[in-house]
Order: C-alpha cells, then sequence, then structure tokens
C-alpha cells in the first residue's frame, strides 16, 4: 500500500462563488428587448485581459449567499432582490495548475432594467448581449449557456419573468419579456390563454392608459408562488 501524500503532495481545493445576472435590455441594432448581463474585465493572470462573471472568494465567515451578494456588489454595484444557486462548476481542468482546483458555486438572479442602470459599467464593467459573448476566462461561458437554457425551461412553469418586470404589467409587456428571452415571436391570443390558465396571474382594477391602443388592464404575479426554488432554505 503506498504511503498517504503529504500536504504538500496533495491537491489545494479553492471555494469561489461567481453570479449571472440577467436584465432586459435593448438590443444595440435591432432595439428590440434582449438579453444581457454584467461581465467584469480581469485585471490579474490568469486570463489577465479577458472578460468574466463577477464573483471571488468564499470568506471563512460569511455564507455563500453572502458571498455572492457581497462580491456582486463590490463589482457591479447591483443589488438584485433575491440570488438563487444555479450550480456548482468542480471540473478538474478549471484552474490554470494541477496543484489547485477551483470549485465554483454559480448564483443567478434577474434584474429589472431601472435595477440595471443603477449598476456600475465603465472600462472593467459592461454589459453584453447573453447570446453574443467574446471567450470568457475559465469555463464562464459554459456557465452563461446552462443559466440561459434555464432561464427559458423555467419560464414555462414559474413565475421567473416577475424579476425583470414591475409590481404590475399588462399582457402585452409580459409576452414582451418571453418574447426577448425565448427570441421568438408568440402568437398574442394564445400567450393570454396560456397565462390566464396557469393560474400565477392576479388581475388587477387598473389599466395602463395613454398608449394609441384602448387601456389595458394591469396583472401583478401570485405572490404565493415563489419566485427561486430554495424551498425551506434560507437565503444564506
Amino acid at each position: 500500500m503506498s504511503d498517504p501524500a503529504t500536504p504538500d503532495e496533495q491537491q489545494r481545493v479553492a471555494l469561489a462563488v461567481s453570479t449571472v445576472i440577467f436584465a432586459l435590455r435593448p438590443h444595440p441594432t435591432t432595439r428590440r428587448l434582449a438579453v444581457h448581463l454584467p461581465l467584469v474585465r480581469r485585471i490579474r493572470a490568469p486570463h489577465q485581459g479577458r472578460w468574466a462573471l463577477p464573483g471571488g472568494p468564499l470568506g471563512a465567515s460569511e455564507g455563500l449567499g453572502a458571498a455572492a451578494s457581497r462580491t456582486l456588489g463590490e463589482t457591479t454595484r447591483l443589488r438584485p432582490r433575491y440570488l438563487e444557486q444555479l450550480y456548482a462548476f468542480g471540473g478538474p481542468d478549471r484552474a490554470p495548475s494541477a496543484a489547485e482546483r477551483t470549485v465554483s458555486i454559480v448564483y443567478w438572479a434577474m434584474v429589472r432594467p431601472e435595477e440595471a442602470d443603477a449598476g456600475v459599467a465603465g472600462v472593467n464593467v459592461q454589459w453584453f448581449l447573453a447570446d453574443e459573448l467574446p471567450e470568457l476566462a475559465f469555463d464562464h461561458n459554459l456557465i452563461v449557456e446552462y443559466a440561459l437554457w434555464r432561464l427559458r425551461n423555467k419560464l414555462e412553469y414559474s413565475r421567473i419573468a416577475a424579476a425583470f418586470l414591475g409590481e404590475t404589467f399588462t399582457l402585452a409587456e409580459l409576452r414582451g419579456v418571453h418574447e426577448a428571452v425565448l427570441q421568438r415571436p408568440l402568437d398574442p391570443a394564445n400567450f393570454r390563454r396560456q397565462m390566464e390558465a396557469s393560474g400565477r396571474l392576479v388581475p388587477t382594477d387598473e389599466f395602463r392608459t395613454g398608449g394609441r391602443h384602448r387601456p389595458a388592464r394591469l396583472f401583478r404575479h401570485d405572490e404565493s408562488i415563489h419566485l427561486a426554488d430554495n424551498g425551506p432554505l434560507t437565503r444564506a
């Protein structure tokens, strides 16, 4: 039997937290709403100069959700109303050195346009089209691809679209969210029937006025249906 590895021979494992933040913003060419996310330019090796998801190492005395909120605020100043744990990425080839392995706990969230505008943007923080990303640091392209897949699937059965909207909205505004996320037009009549049959919407007595069309009824999402899939777990 071989001797156990000494501490120097053992692979070091680092734990990090990253966050995928989605927002609906106008496409730079078509001006239609499209899914965007903020990225941070790395200023040190490895992958110096490449864009990456906001994130950083986990503090010794903080929870995962708290670390995600902290690193996101430090890099982008974004403060989403909730963070939902997305997935853990820990492939052995994620780190540049075989002597160190990095496991990333990835969170995700959606923010409204006004919340996105409150974030910082500049030389080292910019918004990108989620479907037209450059080559990112580490495996962050794969992480974004997975987050988009989850978003598009979850849109079909949850009230996650509420995170992109105000407290109340018209069915046309809700359909616009679905069309932007799914990247295809939806028939208004069919969409209305599906949403009314879903049980996720609550009609209000208010109407949106001021446009060229007749006033449109405002709806809100049923808040008894949780936005995040955290079950009995707390945000921490």
